[in-house]
């Protein structure tokens, strides 16, 4: 990995390599069977990259590291080897996946109560959440505060039965075989508490009517990462 593709100096770099190191270790041991210890590496070190793009402070990006590798190989070992019994996929798109997609997200969860697996992502993700977004969702018990802006990936989409757009426009790629929902809605940066609320009232909306798209989920079980029932 090259420090100029970082925005942190060499002894960021040189501190962060001996972590992804670990990290692949560790993930490479939970996917034993699915994927290579040499995959397993790429994938953390190019998520570091990722992340490193948006990130402000150098000392949480290993953590959140292994946080989006391990999603990114999880969906990935879902697109290569489906469960028999499949739980419904449902990725949330939007610019920054700092407000809308984030809320998106935690409110289907709030509903499904386990009968989805649900990611959400950006396609040009900010350094953090908007402070009202997480204020808001705390209001209703949702817990927003270890939540990440994530960027998009192939994986996430390729994943995905259902893909929701809030305001990204053409940055999602298409696949065949997924379904699109275009949701629009504004978005919360700069916007004062009241605004928020609504804004995160009208998403509740959307998504109860998501969940009549949802196929039925097989005893409301998410699948395993190794694709197995």
């Amino acid at each position: 990995m090259n420090s100029d593709d970082l925005p942190f100096g060499p002894d960021d770099l040189e501190r962060a390599e001996q972590e992804l190191t670990e990290i692949a270790n560790r993930l490479a041991e939970r996917f034993t069977g699915t994927f290579t210890h040499a995959t397993v590496e790429r994938y953390v070190f190019e998520s570091y990259r990722a992340l490193a793009a948006s990130a402000r402070l150098a000392a949480f990006l290993p953590a959140l590291t292994e946080r989006f590798a391990d999603d990114r190989l999880v969906a990935l070992a879902y697109v290569q080897k489906p469960p028999i019994r499949p739980v419904p996929q449902v990725l949330f798109i939007c610019d920054r996946n700092a407000a809308c997609s984030q809320m998106a997200a935690a409110l289907l969860g709030m509903q499904a109560r386990g009968r989805v697996n649900i990611r959400s992502a950006g396609s040009r993700p900010a350094a953090e959440l908007e402070l009202g977004v997480i204020a808001a969702m705390a209001e209703i018990g949702a817990d927003l505060s270890a939540e990440y802006p994530k960027p998009l990936t192939d994986e996430f989409v390729a994943a995905a039965d259902i893909v929701v757009t809030v305001g990204c426009g053409d940055a999602c790629p298409v696949l065949p075989g997924k379904r699109y929902l275009d949701w629009t809605v504004p978005d919360p940066e700069g916007k004062d508490m009241v605004e928020v609320r609504r804004i995160r009232d009208e998403l509740d909306l959307l998504v109860t009517d998501l969940l009549t798209y949802l196929p039925e989920a097989a005893d409301g079980v998410p699948d395993d990462p190794k694709g197995t029932p």
